[in-house]
């Protein structure tokens, strides 16, 4: 019995066919069918083309056929050059022919409406019963440069040089703005080694086309533009297995709006746009988020596996002191540090130079070095390449003169190769005049020339991030904090009810999470009887479940002293909830032991319907409700997630201990942070929301103050898309 062969091995004939036939061939050279049949014999395509026409015998001067059922050998990849209303007929001729895989472009579909979506999942069950593996509908197909398969019909992949830089793959969620991206990289000198328009993703996805180059030999790295993952745990694990490769995936994330956020009780909720959670997810899996299309091209050109950034520390090397200035403000203003040079650097770089040049960073050389003295290129970089607190250098402009047989430039290369630093050229964009003539000879050699039209230095700040990423990976373990089995709080979690504070904080106790002494009082005297126990001052407040903002409500007393002010508070409480909300079930006056003020936070978690429990953290009062400065992580979180979500916050320096006080317990924060995690991921088809608010943190110790958990209306309401 043959052995099925599974995941990314079932893509090899869609990307990497023996034989192509074009379903809708056409002897008409302005149609698709047309158009298809050349762009695979321009292409150069290394395999078998085979026309399909009803009536014509040769196509392009190729040999065509009637059926796919005719053809005498096997067919790996089929591409439907038809109208939406064959694809079926089209499809079922391809299981009898036993087709391996095939591209759909038609449109009218999923995006179609309610029709086209259940034609869509009918022609999905068909190909997956069959084995046959499909990209599309409502794509511009792909490509495969290394064997000259441009399985597309648009003409623009054979209008761009084909000279770049090989070994990155790009995969798209948008058929023409993945052509722009395309042909925006061939242009600036890198070539995607593979291009897919993924259309509806009728049977292959985003992530499968990801894991697919992963694994594949010919790619360095992993690039795309992305409008939403639908297998977010494929993708986690990918994003892992590419990191252990060295293999980056650089990704053009849309939807940085509030488009995506919604309506929520917690501020949690509220506060959680997509766009953020994306964010999270990609900063724990080590994916660099692409900002434009710029960032992937610079990316990919800077890129070398062999040579990652050491660090942040930068210095740069210019012909203009002006010039000089601004890239060091643009270096600073994307978190590289324009390092100051040690004496003993500065004095080996005077040796060679000029009174007039500044060895400062950055270093100018003066016009005399664009003009008369090509050298200082190269004297300078040589007193900076054996300093061990510089990790890149950066040239603004080069000697644009120097070729292939440059005395000089063939000793630049040399000293560069032999050095560890990440050197590069930026130079400014004038036609005509932005790459020197060297160019060729210097990105030979893993030194990457890149006009300052594609913000290279941003796509530098983010290889650094990327080589901490790698760093990171391979010194820390990404297991998730275990506190035992899952703690049993079925009967707390009431489908579809706000719980009270009373009941959240019961949720938390159960996962060991410090809350305040507490009380429910039905009337003034039980509250001065629970005041006495737990020991004055106190907190009074109203304890409802449709009540979950006390504040709102006057239906909160802090700093209560006396029996008989406790009294006074349990009236006022009592009447100011019930005129608040009427209808709202009071439980009675929760008697709380009042906190020493410490530092207030927030941790919170909701369940989003991408990514499943995700973990917020922020600092209280107005830094979350004006300043909204607060961090997300994607549950379950490891130790590092916790405090990556501290460091990640703005007003981190008053964790740390600002203006003279002492630093919180942030152990005791990382404590409760991991903890949430577990009770979310325990419940993740129960809870809906979490707000423990505030959170208030002392030198030692942390205890919660308040506390609200919104349940889920039904159990498994929120269901997370495995791989």
């Amino acid at each position: 019995m043959t052995q099925e062969v599974v995941g990314y091995e079932t893509l090899r004939p869609l990307l990497n066919p023996k034989s192509v036939a074009v379903l809708g061939a056409s002897e008409n050279k302005y149609k698709i069918g047309h158009l298809q049949i050349r762009a695979l014999i321009d292409g150069q395509f290394q395999g078998e083309i085979i026309p399909i026409h009803p009536t014509a015998t040769e196509i392009a001067g190729l040999k065509s056929y009637s059926s796919l059922a005719d053809v005498p050998g096997e067919i790996d990849l089929v591409i439907f050059c038809v109208s939406y209303h064959q694809i079926k007929a089209g499809l079922v001729d391809c299981a009898k022919k036993k087709v391996k895989s095939a591209i759909i472009f038609a449109a009218g579909f999923s995006e179609a409406g309610e029709e086209g979506q259940k034609l869509q999942e009918e022609l999905a069950q068909y190909a997956k019963e069959h084995g046959i593996r499909l990209v599309g509908p409502n794509c511009v197909g792909l490509v495969n440069t290394s064997n000259g398969l441009i399985g597309t019909f648009s003409p623009s992949f054979l209008t761009v040089p084909m000279d770049g830089k090989k070994g990155v793959g790009y995969v798209s969620q948008s058929g023409a703005f993945g052509v722009l991206t395309y042909m925006a990289a061939a242009q600036n000198g890198v070539n995607f080694n593979y291009f897919i328009s993924t259309g509806n993703e009728m049977d292959t996805s985003f992530e499968d086309f990801v894991e697919y180059m992963v694994h594949d030999e010919e790619t360095s790295m992993i690039s795309g533009y992305l409008e939403g993952t639908k297998k977010p745990e494929k993708f986690k694990q990918l994003a892992k297995q590419a990191l252990n490769k060295k293999k980056p995936i650089v990704l053009m994330k849309t939807g940085r709006s509030d488009a995506g956020s919604r309506a929520a009780a917690s501020h949690t909720g509220s506060l959680a746009g997509s766009d953020m959670i994306y964010d999270a997810f990609f900063k724990q899996n080590g994916i660099v988020r692409a900002e434009d299309f710029d960032d992937i091209i610079a990316f990919s050109k800077l890129f070398n596996p062999e040579r990652l950034p050491t660090g942040k520390n930068t210095v740069i090397i210019t012909s203009s002191g002006g010039r000089g200035i601004n890239e060091a403000d643009r270096c600073e203003s994307y978190g590289l540090n324009i390092v100051q040079l040690s004496e003993e650097t500065k004095a080996e770089i005077r040796k060679t130079l000029p009174d007039y040049a500044s060895v400062s960073n950055p270093i100018d050389l003066t016009a005399a070095a664009s003009v008369t003295n090509p050298e200082f290129y190269l004297e300078a970089m040589k007193g900076l390449v054996n300093d061990p607190g510089v990790d890149n250098i950066i040239f603004t402009d080069f000697p644009f003169n120097w070729d292939a047989n440059t005395p000089q430039l063939q000793e630049f290369v040399s000293v560069a190769k032999a050095s560890n630093k990440v050197i590069a050229v930026f130079p400014f964009p004038l036609e005509g005049l932005t790459y020197p003539k060297a160019t060729n000879t210097l990105v030979a050699n893993d030194i990457a020339v890149i006009s300052c039209a594609l913000n290279p230095v941003r796509a530098l700040s983010k290889l650094v991030q990327y080589s901490k990423y790698v760093q990171e990976n391979e010194q820390l373990s990404d297991v998730a904090a275990d506190f035992g089995s899952a703690k049993n709080i079925d009967t707390l979690l009431k489908p579809g009810a706000t719980l009270s504070e009373s009941e959240a904080s019961e949720v938390l106790d159960h996962y060991g999470i410090p809350t305040t002494k507490r009380s429910i009082a039905r009337d003034a005297e039980e509250a001065v009887k629970i005041a006495k126990s737990v020991g004055f001052p106190v907190v009074l407040k109203i304890d409802s479940p449709h009540i979950p903002h006390k504040t709102e409500a006057d239906a909160i007393r802090l700093n209560v002293a006396s029996e008989e002010d406790v009294r006074n508070a349990f009236e006022e409480v009592m009447t100011n909830a019930k005129a608040y909300n009427p209808a709202a079930t009071l439980n009675g006056v929760s008697v709380q032991e009042m906190l020493p003020s410490g530092v207030e936070i927030i941790i919170g978690a909701h369940n989003d319907e991408t990514f499943g429990p995700v973990i917020m953290a922020g600092l209280g009062g107005i830094f979350v409700e004006v300043f909204k400065d607060i961090a997300f992580k994607v549950a379950p979180l490891t130790r590092k997630d916790a405090v990556d979500l501290l460091e990640e916050l703005q007003g981190k320096a008053i964790l740390h201990g600002a203006r003279g006080k002492a630093p919180v317990d942030k152990e005791a924060i990382i404590d409760v942070l991991l903890k949430v995690s577990n009770l979310m991921t325990d419940n993740k088809e129960k809870i809906k929301e979490l707000d423990i608010n505030p959170l208030i943190v002392y030198e030692n110790g942390i205890k919660a103050a308040d506390a609200m958990i919104v349940v889920q209306e039904k159990v498994a309401e929120i269901q997370v898309v495995g791989g």
